[in-house]
């Protein structure tokens, strides 16, 4: 995944960075058991819907079966990271993606409610150690959002679905944390 070919990772950059260092470590998609939850906002439905579906896909393409994922529906995007935050909390999940759209208007909520959500988001995952992926189009129109939630591997729930499913891989090759020492 690359926002253009100019800024794709090379082919063989991963294989030789790990022949040059002590370990190297490197999550894959298709490590297919992993427990996932969708956090999908209803606002902006119609492209949060092409978002989720574009999600299903990304697991299924990569061995996960849809039926083993939860979907839970919030008010919008501003409403992700509380919801994801329960998730990841809960033990029953290795990740959870959080789907939503927020269109810039004529007012400056879309920058209160983009920034807030990628802030909480962010801290749903380094608080629960649990990865809490960003699926959240941030766009300045709506036409730019439907160009990014269109059926294949370019939809951006899509590749949420896998960055997920390779963050929960990577996470079970990593060590684990050790408990926090008394000072």
């Amino acid at each position: 995944m690359t926002s253009s070919d100019a800024t794709a990772l090379s082919a063989h950059a991963i294989e030789s960075a790990a022949g040059r260092v002590g370990a190297s470590h490197v999550g894959d998609a298709a490590a297919a058991d992993a427990r996932v939850a969708l956090v999908c906002a209803k606002f902006n439905g119609g492209i949060t819907e092409r978002l989720l579906q574009g999600a299903l896909a990304g697991l299924e393409a990569n061995g996960t079966k849809a039926a083993t994922a939860s979907v839970t529906w919030v008010p919008g995007a501003f409403e992700l990271p509380l919801a994801a935050a329960r998730l990841a909390e809960s033990g029953t999940v290795e990740a959870v993606v959080a789907l939503g759209a927020v269109i810039r208007g004529e007012t400056a909520h879309f920058d209160f409610v983009a920034g807030e959500c990628a802030s909480g988001l962010a801290r749903a995952a380094l608080d629960t150690g649990v990865p809490v992926v960003f699926g959240v189009l941030t766009t300045d129109t709506v036409d730019q959002a439907l160009a990014r939630c269109r059926d294949g591997e370019a939809n951006k729930g899509y590749e949420a679905a896998v960055t997920a499913l390779e963050m929960a891989d990577l996470l079970r090759k990593l060590p684990a944390p050790t408990a926090p020492s008394a000072r």
